[in-house]
């Protein structure tokens, strides 16, 4: 099942992150108070995918107000996850269509993805999603934790 997650999906949620690129839990403190203001902002959705109770795969869409392209807004997606032993069966996918849904009902005009990711595999799965690796160049700029 696809939904967004709930005031009850942060510590399966933060499990999950481990199988992207965290190597340990966050500050519980931090995390909480990320969470709560994740859940104020009609704007930023956390979806995941739940199979059986657990949750196995997630991504985040958030829309941002725009004044270009006559006002209309876009969405980010970020920290795409599917846990280890569950990839390859199209619950990231799912997670992604989900967030395009979201996307075209906001009105937005462009959804943006940047990975971390340099293997084919995960390319390619990012293009047969939709995404155009080849439109537009991505800078990222470090900034001290």
């Amino acid at each position: 099942m696809i939904r967004e997650a709930t005031t009850g999906d942060l510590d399966a949620l933060l499990a999950l992150y481990l199988d992207l690129h965290e190597t340990r839990l966050p500050d519980p403190e931090r995390a909480e108070a990320a969470w709560r203001k994740i859940h104020a902002d009609p704007d930023h959705h956390l979806i995941v995918c739940d199979l059986d109770g657990e949750i196995v795969s997630a991504c985040a869409c958030v829309v941002v107000p725009n004044l270009t392209r006559n006002a209309r807004p876009y969405a980010l997606i970020e920290n795409v996850v599917t846990r280890a032993d569950c990839r390859g069966r199209g619950h990231a996918s799912a997670c992604l269509a989900r967030a395009q849904e979201i996307a075209r009902a906001a009105g937005c005009y462009k959804i943006m993805l940047l990975t971390g990711a340099k293997d084919e595999k995960s390319l390619d799965f990012y293009r047969r999603a939709g995404f155009d690796d080849t439109e537009k160049t991505a800078f990222v700029l470090r900034l001290n934790p």
